[in-house]
């Protein structure tokens, strides 16, 4: 076996698609590879001690990803759209889930069985009352790997002390229940929360207990993403836009732990709301970003200096690094097309 770094592309409607060099070509599995072909993949995660698995979220349930069978299999579970998915730092065999309508889950055996997570409060957001809510990103906490936090597209921000076991809201200073994402900055003298809203960014200094609305320079307030870069929380990037899917939009980047915000030229017209920032430890100063309609970009320096990449996608929901590991003899995946 050898290990390189591989990228995925989540799409609404065209599956997952793959690339072995770095984005400048990607790979589409092809209709034996056991994922619809116009499956819509909403969420990526992967495990550094399971270099031959990746997981996907998609609007078909869970899917996992084996290199030695070079297949997707559908995994059992109760959630029939899966929007969002992490694993546990120190046991990959946990898992955790994120559906629509909302609802949290949990497999503490590696997919093979999973249960429901009771979280007091995320009903009284129904899709009848409140529109389409679902689970929008699943974080372990980097300093705590005890502590979840999970952000709801109409719903707000729940945060777990006990791995799942138990839930509390935490949305008070938020001026929009609307959340697709959170970070949590580890700083000097201690520690940050950040949280991107449909109306704007939020801050906590209070571990979520309060949320400030941090205004941005810039002409929209929609945020998407908010990343730190994987060597260090004083790099931060935020994907910033006019709307889902908008019709432009700016990659934001902080240097000072996200308390001040300067725009990333992205080369060319940018053709909707930047959505996605993938970044990995194993290359921290290689980057991948995208907007909600297809573009992607690449960064070899951190963020310093971006190139557009030539293939375009049609509408892109998930953006991955993964340290993967290739049996030997083999370039790239099998059963696939190339495009």
């Amino acid at each position: 076996m050898s290990r390189r770094i591989e990228a995925y592309v989540g799409t609404a409607g065209h599956s997952a698609w793959f690339s072995d060099d770095q984005g400048a070509t990607w790979i589409h599995p092809n209709s034996h590879s056991g994922m619809y072909l116009e499956a819509r993949v909403w969420a990526f995660s992967s495990h550094p001690d399971r270099p031959e698995l990746l997981w996907a979220g998609t609007d078909m349930g869970v899917f996992k990803w084996d290199e030695r069978t070079t297949r997707w299999t559908h995994v059992p579970s109760p959630i029939e759209d899966a929007w969002a998915l992490c694993q546990q730092p120190d046991d990959p065999d946990v898992i955790y889930a994120g559906g629509r309508p909302a609802g949290l889950y949990r497999s503490q055996d590696g997919g093979a069985s999973w249960e429901t997570l009771s979280v007091p409060g995320l009903a009284d957001f129904s899709p009848i009352n409140r529109g389409p809510t679902r689970v929008t990103q699943i974080l372990v906490d980097p300093m705590d790997n005890d502590v979840l936090w999970a952000s709801i597209e109409i719903g707000g921000i729940f945060r777990s002390a006990d791995r799942g076991k138990t839930w509390t809201s935490q949305v008070e200073g938020l001026v929009s229940l609307d959340v697709h994402g959170i970070a949590v900055i580890r700083r000097p003298g201690g520690r940050l929360l950040l949280a991107t809203t449909n109306q704007g960014l939020h801050r906590s200094e209070d571990e979520g207990a309060h949320w400030t609305f941090q205004p941005l320079d810039s002409p929209w307030q929609y945020t998407r993403a908010v990343v730190p870069r994987a060597d260090t929380d004083r790099i931060v990037f935020l994907t910033n836009g006019n709307g889902p899917p908008g019709t432009t939009g700016r990659l934001l980047r902080s240097v000072d732990y996200g308390d001040t915000w300067q725009e990333l030229p992205l080369p060319g017209r940018l053709n909707s709301t930047v959505w996605c920032v993938a970044t990995h430890p194993h290359d921290p100063m290689l980057l991948l970003v995208c907007t909600n309609l297809g573009q992607i970009f690449r960064s070899r320096d951190g963020g310093d200096s971006w190139e557009r990449l030539p293939h375009e996608f049609g509408e892109v929901r998930a953006l991955h690094w993964r340290w993967a590991e290739i049996p030997e003899g083999r370039p790239g995946h099998a059963m696939t097309v190339r495009n």
